[in-house]
Formats: structure tokens, sequence, C-alpha cells
């Protein structure tokens, strides 16, 4: 870049457009491997010729509508009333259904979908000063977080350490006069187990609490593996007292990034999740979700991805994935000092070690050095450190490259042996507070691992994360929770710096 495009943070002259073009192409050469059914995190591949062509297309046509007013764009609201209408269809509500009257809205991601979710249950009892949340510490962080944002006391409910589900007698035991939400996931993320839906709504309903289902992560799969015979526990609108529903699109509906639908049973329980504001001399407000302006560009492509797959289309991909499934299960099985944390149950394959030879997280590292991408998980509570697979359909045909791939990372991982940390780092991780952390040894303490940029650095972006990852990964293992949240704040803060 020259000193004349660094003015200001932008060129002073308009960058032909083939050339931003490159440069965007240059910068995505760093990321992982969004297609191809070797990262198993962050993004959903469905593997189907010609849909990143579709979606992108039907992008480009409502890229620049804007949600904030359906009257004005009644592209958007047909469009948006049609992905509430599919999600609420497949989990269990509509005409016909013991849930007739279920209502729904579009927001920008799961996250997003917990915190209204939590919102309207909160405002749904104004007369209580402090709210509170029961969720099993499984659920999603994003509860933790509309917790935090939303001002509502959060109550964990410990998990059994061999099912990995909170029993139904603690968390009927958590529920208190405050409480206002009862949270539950079908499946939840890290370990891919389906809690006790049902059992759990009847203790909620019992209270008199709202129950909601986080089916972020598996609302668009279960559906479809019941349909091809797997024992799927009851988790929807079928059960009674299940009273809201989040479902990702840009999940297993594979579209892209950032669509979800929540799902309340009436427009009832809908209603405290809406915001309006009159009281200024501009427009009137009124939001369903949290932001005001929306691009039409995220539901125009989940919408075109639904319409083309269909019904068969997302059977077939469900099928391919639970073949991908039952094969990366068969893998983990069948090497020596691994095994699996729960059978799978979803779409997730989750592992661990038995052996204290085998390092997991060298072997993350081993075997991202071999084209694999996995998602190391950190010990908690009791529960060990593990791996964790995200399997979408993409992955079925790359299934048989996986078992010797595996074989050889655990090979290579054993004659690594593990990571030992120097004592005074293993001791400072142990005896340090959040508090006593400062910039300067946030910064210095990254530095020295090859993370980021050292201290009193600011000219420039952070180095790169290095592609080994394993002695970081064990520091935060050592690191108390709170410990382990100060320290990757402040590294994503070195990390998130102006570009001059």
């Amino acid at each position: 870049m020259s000193d004349a495009e660094r003015a200001g943070g932008l060129p002073v002259e308009g960058v032909p457009a083939e050339r931003v073009l490159d440069e965007i192409r240059g910068l995505r050469a760093l990321d992982r491997p969004t297609h191809g059914g070797r990262l198993f995190a962050y993004v959903y591949d469905p593997g189907v010729a010609g849909l990143d062509e579709l979606a992108q297309a039907a992008y480009a046509e409502s890229a620049h509508v804007n949600g904030l007013d359906p009257t004005a764009f009644p592209s958007l609201l047909a469009m948006e009333n049609a992905l509430v209408g599919a999600a609420a269809g497949l989990l269990g509500g509509g005409p016909g259904t013991s849930a007739p009257d279920v209502v729904g809205s579009v927001t920008s991601g799961g996250t997003e979908s917990l915190i209204l979710a939590v919102k309207a249950a909160r405002d749904a009892r104004p007369e209580l000063t402090e709210p509170r949340l029961v969720v099993p510490v499984s659920a999603h962080a994003a509860f933790a977080k509309a917790a935090h944002y939303l001002g509502v006391a959060l109550d964990p409910v410990a998990v059994d350490p061999v099912t990995l589900r909170p029993a139904v007698q603690d968390v009927a035991a958590a529920i208190r006069p405050e409480t206002v939400l009862v949270a539950c996931s079908a499946p939840a993320y890290a370990h891919g187990v389906v809690d006790p839906v049902a059992q759990i709504a009847a203790v909620a309903a019992a209270a008199g609490v709202r129950c909601h289902v986080d089916a972020c992560f598996g609302g668009w799969t279960l559906p479809w593996l019941r349909r091809l015979g797997a024992p799927v526990p009851p988790f929807d609108f079928a059960v009674d007292g299940v009273t809201s529903i989040s479902v990702d699109l840009h999940k297993y509906a594979y579209a892209p990034k950032g669509v979800s639908v929540l799902l309340h049973r009436n427009a009832a329980l809908r209603a405290p999740q809406f915001f309006a504001y009159a009281d200024w001399p501009g427009y009137t407000m009124v939001n369903p979700v949290i932001a005001s302006t929306r691009s039409g560009g995220p539901i125009a492509a989940a919408y075109a991805t639904l319409r083309h797959l269909g019904e068969d289309g997302y059977l077939e991909l469900a099928r391919r994935t639970r073949d991908a499934v039952t094969g990366l299960a068969d893998a983990v099985r069948g090497t020596d000092g691994l095994r699996l944390m729960a059978e799978p149950e979803s779409t997730v394959v989750c592992f661990t070690a038995d052996d204290p030879g085998l390092d997991l997280f060298v072997l993350v590292d081993e075997l991202t050095a071999r084209g694999w991408h996995t998602q190391p998980q950190l010990s908690y509570a009791g529960l060990p450190a593990s791996v964790h697979l995200t399997v979408t359909a993409a992955v079925a045909p790359r299934v048989v490259e996986f078992a010797p791939a595996l074989a050889e990372a655990v090979a290579a991982t054993r004659a690594a042996g593990p990571v030992v940390l120097p004592p005074e780092l293993l001791a400072l991780a142990g005896t340090l507070t959040p508090e006593a952390l400062t910039p300067e040894l946030i910064a210095g303490l990254a530095a020295g691992l090859g993370l980021g940029a050292g201290a009193g650095d600011t000219d420039g972006p952070a180095a790169p994360v290095p592609d080994r990852m394993a002695v970081v990964n064990t520091l935060l293992d050592a690191a108390p929770v709170r410990l382990r949240e100060r320290l990757l704040t402040e590294f994503v803060s070195l990390l998130q710096r102006p570009a001059w």
C-alpha cells in the first residue's frame, strides 16, 4: 500500500475494482478452508454444486433492502415469513399440530435468538427486580452473554460426567420464584448430546416458568435424522411446556451467515420481545429483534437456499452427514488411547484421550498439520479436555481419509510427548488473579508465546497466530476459568488494532 493510500486508512484515489478483489482474495488465503470437508467448526458446507452461486445471487438481489420497515419492503417480509413458517413446520408447529399459533422472527444468528428469548421471558415478568435464568452448564455460552447484557442472574446446573446431561431433579431444584426462563439444548454444542427436554419442560411448566429449547445447532438436523430412523427424543413444540425454540439456518440449513429463527408458541409469548419507541420527533421505532436496520441479503440467500434444496435435498444431506458421523466415530473407536465423550446422537463427534502420554492439544496441532482442522475444548468442572468435530455433508467423501490421518497424527503426538509448561509459568497460571493482569504483562506473555504484537508495538496489525497452539491451549487449560476469560479477552484486544 502506497503512502497516498495510507491517509486516514483510505486511499486518496479510488482503487480499481479488480485490484480490490485481488486484495480480498489475498487476505482470504490466510483463512481456514470453508469448503472441502476438512474444517470441523465454524462453517457448514453441504458440498452441493451451484448452491454458493445461487445464494450469492439472491444475496445481491436484496443486499440493499432494509428490514427496518416491512411496509416499505414487503419482499423481505414475505421471505422472513416463509423462513419462519418452514422452521415452525419442521419443529412441530403450525396448522394441525399441538402448537398451531406459532410465530417467529428472523435474527442475525443464534446468539441474538437466545438473547431475545431471555429478553422476552424477563420482560414478561416486570414485577421481578432480580430475574433469574436456569441453564445446564453445557448450554451455549450465549445464555451467559444474554444474562450479562440483560441483568439476569444465571443459575447453572451441573451435568453428569458420564451422560453429559443435567439431572431433571437438579433443574427443578434450581427453579426459584424469580426464575423467568429455564433453558435446555437439542443438542448441546460441546458434546452433541440432547438434553431431557420433555422432562425439563415439564418441571418448568409445573413451576409456571417458560422453557426455551436451544436448537440452534440441531433444529435443522434432528427432524431429518428422525425421518431416517434415528431415535431422536422429543424436543420441539410437540412437547408440552416448550414455549420457544431457536434454530440457525446458517448451520444445517446451509444458508450463508447470518440467519437464525426464534420461534414462540404464540404471539402473546413473543410480545415482550419487541421494542417500540415514539417519544422523540422522528419516526416511531418498532423492532422485533435487536437490530433496526437489517440487510435483506442474508434473508434472501437463506430463502433461496431452502427453496432450492427442499425436503428431499435436506433429507439426503442428513443421510450423508449421518454416514460421515458414523465413519468418524468408528475411526476414533479404532484408535488406541482415544475414546468418544458420548455416542453420537446428532452431527457431533467428540473425543478425549485416556492415555496420559497422548496430549490432545498436540494431537490437534498434528491433525492441523495434515490438513484437518478440529476444535480443541478445554477441561471444565471435572470434564476432560476434548476434541470437537462438527460434521457436515461435505465431510462424507473425506471420511475414508480421516482414519489413517488420525493414526498418523496420534503416532506423531506420542513421539512428541505432552507439552510441559515451565514451572514458573504453571505457578503463575494457578495463582495469578484476573485483577492482577496488566496490559504490559499480557503483551509480554503473548509475545513470549508467539502470539500477536509485543508490548509497545502499536504500528501495524498484530502478528499472525502461530500454526501450533498446544502450548497456548495447555496454559489456558491450567488457568482458572476467570483468568482464562481475561487472558483471551486481552489477547483478542491485542489482535484487534487499527491497520494504518
